[in-house]
């Protein structure tokens, strides 16, 4: 490995050329790839992680032996970290790249809220602004604070209200053709509930923002194109050292071409709106296009308008898709939590549907969700990059130190939630004792809370009110439920669940 990649310097943490004695007799492509790898790999300075007094650290070997197993399975290995040498430690994600990883709530409330300004995204986040542009994801500093005061009103209590009558709309589309399978085949149907959540929770966004106008096959291609970047861009973090393969083998050039392809399909799009005659759609996309900044009365540039469509369409899916594939999952597996749930809904609904009023009338339909969240977050890890010298608790963190916040990790700490592993609604509810601050962070936390989490919260509770109206979820026999986190936490392969008609379907 040395004689093509080249070593470090212990004192600087530089990463050297190869050292002479093995440079003879290198090809051109060794030299080409050791110079590439080189270049491919940021590194801080080892000060950064290795500074803080008394931090434990995962050695450097083990994190290189396990760095292949971080890529395939990350949960188990970061848990596994963090059990054995505690809740805040040093080690070079992927073997290469020092890192302080932390499921202290305490450190990640101060990385997150009390002193954020010292703590902007790392180029971990950054480095997704090239396939996904410059949107209130990726954006940074005052752009992103004037973003975001710019965007907020478009997710308030008044614009969800509106917006509940186009969701149920679009959920009872894409209910109708597993009704109908479940009629055809005696009053059940398998179905393959996370492909079917993906469906319903893209379109629910899409539709969110660009209304009606988009047709079914250019649906599917956002679909496939967000999630193969979102794909290559994970492997790029978690396997660093395979960056320079990766270049020579074309991936790069050809995913942003995949971006490139992305940013056309929806520019072409908000050109086409904003030449259309007529009134416009009351759309998200709309609000966009409408907004004007309060300095200057102008609008946001074409490009500003297609990075923050872009944002809204990867964010508003993931998290609902995601958390309702989970939600299915868990309902099946836990039948009495199902019924209770059919419970309050025929209580309080009867055979009517829900409305944006109903939903505070409806606890336990909200605090499943918020439950299912707690078991798998969407957002399982946040970071962030020490912009100056800080210090938390007598624990040093130099300028530069990059810091990765286990979400995951907080959500299932046995010294924050009681049985964290075990599935239970009600530790949301009004009796309960509430949570440790920051032991709950489905959204991320601080100033930079998820913009879209009302949005997903009512989201949800429709999509799984309208699916209990018509079925009850039955769990099938199959191979164990992985999960698959990338840049959020889907599940590995679908899983399918039985879908059973109502005796008398609502």
């Amino acid at each position: 490995m040395w004689g093509v990649a080249g070593h470090l310097s212990r004192p600087t943490g530089i990463c050297l050329r190869p050292r002479p004695e093995r440079r003879r007799g290198q090809t051109r492509f060794v030299r080409t790839l050791s110079r590439l790898f080189c270049s491919s790999i940021p590194l801080m300075a080892p000060a950064a992680v290795s500074a803080a007094a008394g931090l434990p650290r995962v050695p450097r070997l083990r994190s290189f032996r396990n760095s292949w197993a971080l890529a395939a399975d990350p949960i188990p290995v970061i848990t596994g970290y963090l059990d054995t040498y505690g809740d805040t430690v040093g080690l070079h994600l992927g073997g290469v790249r020092p890192t302080l990883l932390t499921r202290d709530p305490g450190l990640i409330q101060h990385i997150l809220q009390k002193n954020h300004r010292n703590y902007p995204k790392s180029d971990i986040s950054q480095g997704l602004a090239r396939y996904l542009g410059h949107g209130l994801l990726t954006a940074e500093g005052n752009y992103w604070l004037q973003q975001r005061r710019l965007i907020q009103p478009g997710f308030h209590r008044q614009r969800l209200a509106t917006l509940t009558e186009l969701m149920l709309d679009v959920i009872d589309e894409c209910l109708a053709p597993v009704v109908a399978a479940a009629r055809q085949q005696g009053g059940r149907v398998e179905v393959p509930v996370h492909e079917l959540m993906t469906a319903t929770a893209f379109r629910i966004i899409a539709r969110s923002v660009f209304s009606s106008a988009m047709s079914e096959d250019e649906l599917q291609r956002l679909s496939r194109l967000l999630t193969e970047l979102q794909a290559f861009y994970v492997r790029t973090l978690r396997q660093p050292y395979l960056r320079p393969w990766l270049g020579l083998r074309g991936q790069y050039g050809h995913h942003d071409r995949l971006a490139a392809e992305l940013r056309q399909l929806i520019g072409g799009y908000i050109r086409r709106r904003k030449q259309q005659p007529g009134p416009a759609p009351d759309d998200l996309l709309q609000m966009l296009l409408d907004v004007r900044y309060e300095d200057s009365g102008l609008p946001m540039t074409d490009e500003q308008v297609l990075d923050e469509a872009i944002i809204l369409l990867v964010a508003g899916h993931e998290t609902s898709a995601n958390g309702l594939s989970w939600l299915w999952y868990l309902l099946a597996r836990h039948p009495a939590e199902a019924a209770r749930l059919h419970a309050e809904l025929a209580a309080v609904l009867g055979p009517r549907r829900p409305t944006f009023a109903d939903l505070p009338r409806l606890p336990y339909a909200l605090q499943a969700v918020q439950e299912t969240l707690r078991l798998y977050p969407p957002v399982w890890m946040v970071d962030r990059r020490a912009a100056r010298d800080d210090e938390y608790q007598g624990l040093r963190l130099p300028q530069g130190t990059l810091i990765s916040a286990y979400l995951y990790g907080v959500h299932h700490h046995s010294a924050l939630w009681d049985e964290p592993e075990v599935f239970r609604p009600a530790r949301f509810g009004p009796e309960a004792p509430s949570p440790p601050p920051y032991a709950y962070l489905p959204f991320g936390g601080g100033p930079r809370l998820c913009i879209g989490q009302q949005f997903a919260l009512t989201e949800m509770q429709l999509v799984l009110l309208q699916v209990l109206r018509r079925f009850e979820v039955e769990w099938v026999a199959q191979p164990p439920v992985l999960m698959r986190p990338l840049i959020s936490l889907r599940p590995r392969h679908d899983i399918r669940l039985g879908f059973r008609l109502h005796e008398k379907p609502a």
